[in-house]
């Protein structure tokens, strides 16, 4: 897990934060109905080539994967949520995206997601939307010095709970810093006061996602990629790259 030193450091990760959020937002002001999830995987290709940085998930292949990610973007539609590669799928109004992006510059890494409607939003889509922002500005509250883990993952988890959402601790937050995914790992729920004491310098992904239903399965489609609730409900994903600071802490993934 990296530990930063300087100030420096941090903002050559924030450099690579706000590529990676340049394009979320480019993503989000261009999906539209009618438009495919490989179109929308070119947009974000050509902000960060714009930046001058460098897909983390294209060509990515974890160990549960069954083939290299082939997008610079995962995009998850309605009852998936995570890690569903940019295909030819037509959006319709209505869906409930979620777009997550990662990328590197010069070597330091950040990463982002972020979930909304294309079109016409429902009602319960804003709700679980609103839910999932909620947990993550929860969890980068807890990312302060002298906190544990378990802190940040326990405030994630209370929010989730008082919605009555889904969730699910197999994937969560991590730490990253020159790799995407480093330890530790970050559930979406646990106990307070238990696990890595946090230090200035620490840097973290947090990312709560939650189902609209209360149901916490999932499925992995044939792609060997994208994760989908079981019981069909849908999904929202919202995450930063946060760095732990005497300061508080410090969103890098912001414009």
């Amino acid at each position: 897990m990296v530990e930063l030193k300087t100030p420096a450091e941090i903002e050559r990760m924030r450099a690579a934060g706000r590529a990676v959020a340049g394009a979320l937002a480019a993503v989000k002001k261009e999906a539209a109905a009618g438009m495919t999830l490989r179109e929308l995987d070119a947009v974000a290709r050509d902000v960060l080539r714009s930046a001058g940085a460098v897909s983390l998930f294209e060509g990515y292949q974890p160990t549960f994967a069954t083939s290299p990610f082939s997008g610079v973007i995962c995009t998850s539609v309605n009852d998936a949520v995570l890690h569903g590669p940019p295909g030819d799928l037509v959006l319709q109004d209505g869906d409930l995206l979620n777009v997550d992006c990662g990328a590197s510059i010069d070597g330091w890494c950040a990463d982002s997601a972020i979930s909304f409607s294309v079109g016409t939003p429902r009602a319960e889509d804003l709700e679980l939307v609103a839910t999932t922002e909620e947990a993550l500005a929860a969890g980068i509250a807890a990312a302060v010095p002298g906190n544990r883990l378990g802190d940040i993952s326990a405030a994630i988890g209370r929010v989730g709970k008082a919605a009555g959402v889904g969730t699910n601790l197999d994937f969560g937050g991590h730490g990253i810093g020159r790799r995407m995914h480093e330890d530790p790992h970050i559930p979406n729920g646990g106990r307070p006061g238990r696990g890595l004491k946090l230090r200035p310098g620490h840097v973290f992904a947090i990312e709560p996602w939650f189902w609209s239903g209360p149901g916490s399965t999932y499925l992995i489609d044939d792609d060997g990629w994208t994760l989908r609730s079981a019981d069909t409900t849908r999904g929202a994903h919202a995450e930063h790259t946060v760095a732990v600071t005497e300061d508080g802490p410090q969103i890098l993934t912001l414009l």
